[in-house]
Parts: structure tokens; sequence; C-alpha cells
């Protein structure tokens, strides 16, 4: 196994999503598995919502072809349970697609899914903070880990409001991760059988939804549904925690979280959100980030090209703090390398603080020119997202 089999994974699974998404939009239209438009979405005309099994479809054909899942090294079979975890994860999304479940019976199909790679092994038992050193989390590894596969599988279906964002997001963060992840683990670029395969996987992810995302690219033809975010969020948490967290290095701790800001920094706004108005957490709404650019004029294009130069700046960060050679690992820096760093830095720090400006500031200013309300109204408003977009 070896970056070759990372690039072949991600065009096999690529063409694959591109072809069983036609396919997949006409079994949702003759199961009546449809997305009908809606006060809290952004979409205008019925749209078939199984996308995930296009992707699904393209991350088993890829990972039966380029992943090691066959034999009893402890590798394999965590390779092994996380493929079967993903396809449980993105049938329970379908299921809900087609039914519509409720709350709970979603989040024990998703707890369940994560159980299955996290008892292989794929957990997050040791690591390293700074000022703190290493944190053993014993027997609280499982469910914390649990926790966490399932915090992100929300938070990718969180993000999937908008035509394209989600495959987006999950293109980007699953392609840069693969990137972090094969150059972590030298027993992939060597071939080797103790491989972790987690690179590999990413670039499959990768590959899968950005096959799927020339059918979700607004105005899009099929959506991923549950079924695709559960796969999605499930693959992406498995792969940074195999593939980064557990090299227990104290930059590989930042990779995941930086990679995956966009999608997380959108879940934590909307649950806190949620809270603060005595809502359910998992109760729909239009706090979303995509929604809240939508509420200020912004087309569902501009929109979604908004949040991915944002994402792609933080993936550039997260790429630079890999391979920039800006330290010894001594405590000794170098100069030149530490400026390009820093570069890098400033470009995440001024796409994030733009993107508050945008939300936070201009919003004000567009609105109150159109119809001349107070601080107060326009920010009631804004926040209950109750009101007409800003033409």
């Amino acid at each position: 196994m070896s970056h070759i089999d990372a690039l072949w994974g991600f065009l096999v699974a690529g063409v694959v999503a591109f072809a069983l998404a036609p396919l997949a939009a006409r079994l949702a239209r003759s199961i009546g598995a449809i997305d009908m438009p809606r006060e809290r979405g952004l979409s205008d005309e019925p749209t078939p919502r199984l996308g995930g099994i296009a992707i699904l479809g393209g991350v088993l054909v890829a990972g039966l072809l380029f992943l090691p899942l066959f034999g009893h090294l402890p590798a394999q079979e965590q390779t092994r349970a996380i493929m079967l975890g993903a396809l449980v994860a993105a049938l329970v999304g379908t299921v809900d697609d087609i039914w519509d479940l409720n709350a709970g019976l979603k989040l024990i199909g998703q707890t369940g899914a994560a159980l299955i790679p996290v008892l292989a092994g794929v957990k997050v038992a040791t690591f390293t903070l700074p000022f703190v050193g290493h944190v053993d989390l014993a027997d609280s590894a499982v469910p914390i880990t649990v926790i966490g596969i399932v915090a992100v599988m929300n938070v990718v279906n969180f993000t999937d409001g908008v035509d394209g964002l989600a495959a987006g997001v999950c293109t980007i963060a699953a392609a840069t991760l693969a990137v972090i992840a094969l150059s972590l683990d030298q027993s992939c670029l060597d071939g080797q059988a103790t491989c972790t395969s987690a690179g590999v996987l990413s670039a499959i992810t990768a590959g899968a939804a950005f096959g799927f995302l020339y059918h979700n690219f607004h105005p899009a033809s099929i959506f991923m549904g549950d079924g695709g975010s559960n796969l999605l969020g499930l693959l992406l948490a498995c792969v940074a925690i195999q593939g980064t967290i557990k090299t227990a290095a104290i930059v590989a701790l930042f990779f995941p979280l930086t990679v995956l800001a966009v999608p997380i920094l959108d879940g934590a706004f909307v649950v806190m959100k949620r809270i603060k108005y005595g809502r359910r957490i998992y109760e729909a709404d239009r706090w979303h980030l995509h929604h809240r650019l939508a509420n200020i004029g912004f087309s569902q294009r501009r929109s979604v090209l908004y949040l991915y130069a944002w994402t792609l700046a933080l993936a550039a960060l997260a790429l630079a703090l890999r391979f920039v050679p800006y330290s010894d690992h001594h405590g000794h820096f170098h100069a030149g390398w530490t400026i390009v760093l820093a570069a890098f830095g400033v470009l995440a720090l001024g796409a994030s603080l733009y993107l508050v400006y945008v939300l936070e500031i201009l919003k004000f200013t567009r609105f109150r020119r159109r119809v001349g309300a107070t601080d107060e109204e326009i920010e009631h408003e804004m926040e209950t997202g109750e009101w007409e977009a800003v033409k």
C-alpha cells in the first residue's frame, strides 16, 4: 500500500459515486424519498435524497480494491471494522431518509455504527498536550472516542443544508487528512503490511465525496441525505484518529480540529443558539452559517464558495503545520520558515475574521439600509432567522 493506491482509490471512488448518483436519484423518486421545499431549507424544487447510496458505493468499490480488508493483522481488522461501521452508518441514515426516524433512534444507530471500529481498536487511548504532557484515557477511551465519532457525524449532517456544501467541505477535509496521514505513516509509503491504511481510506472518502459533488452542486439534482452525512462523518472521524491523533504528537492533535473547523464551528454555534433559546438541540432551524449568509442576500453558490474558501484556508494552515520545517523539534525555530508558517496562519485568521465581518457587521448595515430597523430589531430577527433576505 502506498500513495499510488491513495491516488487510484480517489479516482475509482469518484467515478463510481459519479456514476451511481443518477441511479440513486431514480430510486429515491420511485420510493418517495424526496426532500420537499420548506421554510428552513434553501432548495426550491423537490429533490431526491438518497445520495448516500452513491457515496457508499464509491467507498465500498474502492475499498475492496485498495484497502487491506482481508487478514488477521490488527491494521486489517481495524480497516474491516471501519468499513463495516461505515456501512451501518450509511444504512441507518438511509432508513432515516426514507422513513424519517426520530432523534433517539438515529442516535442509537449512530452510536452502534461508531462502536464497531472503536471496539476493534480505532480509538484515542493516549495523547500529548502542551504544558500537561502525556494523557492516558484508560477505561474512558472507548466512550470518549464513540462520543467524538458521533459528534463528527452530526456536525457533517448540520453542514448538509445547502447544495454542495457538505460534499465540498468533506472533499477538502478528507483530501487534506489523506496527505497528512500518508506523510505521518512511513510504513504506508514503504508499502509495509503494518500500514494503518488511514491515508488511503481518507483519499477514497475524498474521491467519493468529490464524485458526488458534481450532482450535488447548485442546482443540486440529488442530496446526500443522512445516509451520506453519517457515512462521511464516521469515515472522517476514523481516519483522523488512525492517521493523525494516534501519532500522539502535540501538533497532530490540531490537524483534525483545523481541517474540520468549519463544520465543527457551525455545529457548535447552532447548538449554543438552540440552548440559548430553550430549543431541543436536534430541532432544525435557520441558524447555520449558510442560512445566515442567505439571510443577508447571498446566493447559494456565493455562500458555498465563501465557506469553501474558509475551509481551504484552514486546510492550508494544517498542511503548513505538517510540512513547513519551522522547527528542529528541539525548541529551535528557523526564522524564515517560521515567517512562512505565520503567513499561513494570517491567511486562515484573515478568512475567519472576514466571515465574522460578513455575518456580524454586514448584516446590520445591509438590513438597516433596506428597512431602517434598530440594532435590537435586527439582532432579534437575525437570531430567529424569520425575516426575508435582502436582495
